[in-house]
């Protein structure tokens, strides 16, 4: 579509650098009865023509500009891989008080954290969507790798992330009083790194 606003400019210019003595050759081979149209009428046509074309280049850089920012660049999901590892890496979470500190940690459901994290670094310009961190594989209990890809992009981004148990927190239950309210739940650090290409 862009392509062709600016295909319809380039005729429209065309049609307005047409000399008035061909126009009224022409009008005379259609219609020899036809009435001689004044110099007058030449010039507004011309100054409609030019303002045709101005607009139909503007709306096809404006188009460009919207399908830029639909699409990741190389160095926009580079950027937001980067932000968003120095962001993770040493973060914490609290798990289920209920659940032993031993158990498997949950690549799918951190693999959404890891895509918000992204598409939250990707600056001005980068898209708000696109960005897939799929579960490639897991490690033990408490390692996972993504591969991060983006729509758009032509790199991958390996992300590694390892979760540590690093201890217990005891807090109070909201609506319980005494020792009833006190319950502990392990808290857990993330140590994440990221490399270019495939896990």
């Amino acid at each position: 579509m862009n392509v062709l606003l600016l295909v319809l400019a380039a005729v429209l210019l065309g049609m307005a650098c047409v000399r008035a003595d061909r126009v009224r050759a022409w009008r005379a081979g259609i219609n020899p009865s036809a009435t001689e149209l004044p110099d007058s009428a030449f010039t507004v046509a011309r100054v409609l023509l030019v303002t045709m074309a101005g607009f139909s280049v503007y709306t096809a850089v404006q188009g460009f500009g919207v399908s830029d920012g639909s699409r990741w660049s190389d160095q926009e999901l580079t950027s937001a891989v980067e932000g968003a590892t120095a962001s993770l890496d040493g973060s914490f979470t609290y798990g289920d008080p209920l659940e032993d500190a031993s158990a498997d940690f949950d690549g799918d459901a951190y693999a959404t954290t890891l895509k918000d994290e992204i598409v939250e670094h990707g600056g001005g310009d980068a898209p708000g969507f696109g960005v897939d961190a799929a579960l490639s594989s897991t490690t033990g209990s408490d390692q996972a790798f993504y591969l991060v890809t983006a729509d758009g992009a032509g790199r991958s981004y390996c992300v590694v992330v390892r979760r540590a148990h690093s201890g217990n927190v005891e807090t109070v239950a909201p609506g319980l009083s005494g020792e009833a309210a006190k319950v502990v739940q392990p808290k857990y650090t993330f140590a994440v790194s990221s490399r270019t290409g495939t896990c």
